[in-house]
């Protein structure tokens, strides 16, 4: 029955899931910012005291290696994690969670409509509907789930030599961006859609959030073109066997399984991330161009891009198994627990301070400033999250999240203060 299906209680959270979640999101808060768009802004400058050439080139090389693409692939192991966690707790419980799951879908899907139009790179909403994809595969084996995954994870090598071939086959990421461009002069008035520049160096927040109507078509657009889809989806697959398995609870057991995924994700991701950073930095119009350099950039993603994120994921539960590990990696668990809020505040406080309707810090800050400032920002969020979480149970969209998905206002504070630093996580 429905009924007996209740939230989940914070002494019932696996708590590595919110450490885990809380690196991912300072993973995706640093790649969001040096290559995703968080960064950027109006000016154009060749010389200002937060930009240092070489320095930044170096480091976007190694942010290509190290960073790009393997925290959002940990972020959706994470979402199939808990999907499939949410499942089993219905079936311990004997009750139906489904209805449940839906609804909790459904709410993220309208959050995540609204994130995006504050800041188009969002993946709230797109999850939201990938997820709702995910549940019937709730019915086929662990084995299924995982070859379909990994058969996912490599299928953007195929689509892409397929456009390479049939150029037609890339219509669906054309239409939605010829849309988005309509959309946006329609609303903004450019001459020229393509080109956000005069929009963002001289405009306010409403015509932003305006041409962020259009540029969800663009926002899909580019998910299309670079087949985030499968890349996205099949991790979803893998995590949901990792939580369905207990695979993290079982993990004694399970430590040689750890060990081969961290050897081989090491020795399979870094020289795949090396060739990706690159074809990246070499021939990065490339893969927007449909040539063959693009698909050899499509290769070492997907061999590079989810063995390095699993190796990391492997040596994440090795360190928490130990006390001291334990004891450090817990300080993310807060920011982890309020992942939806931290996350949004990423786009708020970013956008204030990068575009010119703020502070208009947009494009005079290199890599190595951006990533001071993201630093600092979630060393914000570890105190700011740590602190809430004393007093409150939930962040503040979290608990508008749950509140909507289960249709009754959750209980915000908590009955007394939760005393010291750590133990907010559990």
């Amino acid at each position: 029955m429905q009924s007996v299906i209740a939230p989940i209680q914070n002494k019932d959270r696996e708590v590595f899931m919110d450490v885990l979640r809380g690196f991912a999101i300072f993973g995706i808060l640093i790649a969001n910012l040096t290559a995703g768009g968080l960064g950027w802004g109006p000016n154009e400058v060749e010389a200002s005291p937060f930009l240092l050439p070489e320095l930044d080139k170096q480091l976007d090389f190694w942010y290509t290696i190290f960073i790009e693409g393997k925290f959002y692939s940990i972020f959706s192991l994470l979402f199939g994690w808990g999907i499939a966690l949410q499942i089993q707790r219905g079936i311990n419980k004997g009750g139906d969670s489904m209805p449940i799951i839906r609804r909790r879908l459904l709410f993220m899907l309208l959050l995540g409509f609204v994130h995006i139009l504050i800041w188009t790179g969002d993946i709230v909403l797109f999850y939201a509907l990938l997820g709702f994809l995910l549940l019937p595969f709730r019915r086929f084996s662990d084995k299924t789930l995982l070859i379909t995954g990994a058969v996912l994870i490599f299928m953007p090598i195929v689509l892409y030599a397929a456009k390479l071939q049939w150029p037609a086959l890339n219509a669906p990421a054309e239409i939605l961006g010829t849309i988005g461009g309509s959309v946006i002069q329609k609303i903004t008035g450019l001459s020229n859609p393509n080109d956000f520049g005069p929009l963002w160096a001289s405009t306010n927040w409403w015509d932003i959030f305006k041409a962020n109507i259009g540029g969800i078509f663009y926002r899909f657009s580019y998910l299309f073109f670079v087949s985030r889809i499968p890349k996205v989806f099949g991790m979803f697959l893998i995590g949901f066997v990792l939580g369905r398995s207990n695979f993290y609870k079982n993990i004694a057991q399970n430590r040689k399984v750890v060990y081969w995924v961290i050897g081989l994700g090491l020795l399979i991701g870094l020289p795949g991330n090396y060739f990706l950073a690159y074809y990246t930095h070499s021939f990065g119009a490339d893969y927007y161009d449909l040539k063959p350099s693009g698909l050899y950039q499509t290769i070492a993603y997907a061999l590079g891009v989810v063995p390095l994120a699993l190796a990391y994921v492997g040596a994440f539960m090795l360190c928490f198994q130990t006390g001291f590990g334990k004891k450090w990696m817990s300080i993310t668990a807060p920011v982890g627990k309020m992942a939806f809020s931290n996350y949004m505040m990423h786009s708020l406080v970013c956008q204030f301070v990068f575009l010119a309707a703020g502070l208009n810090y947009g494009g005079l800050v290199g890599t190595a400033g951006l990533t001071l400032f993201g630093i600092g920002l979630f060393s914000c969020q570890i105190l700011t999250s740590t602190l809430w979480l004393r007093y409150f149970n939930y962040g503040p969209l979290e608990w508008l999240w749950r509140s909507l998905t289960y249709w009754k206002l959750q209980p915000m504070r908590r009955t007394a203060p939760v005393p010291g630093l750590v133990s907010t996580a559990s």
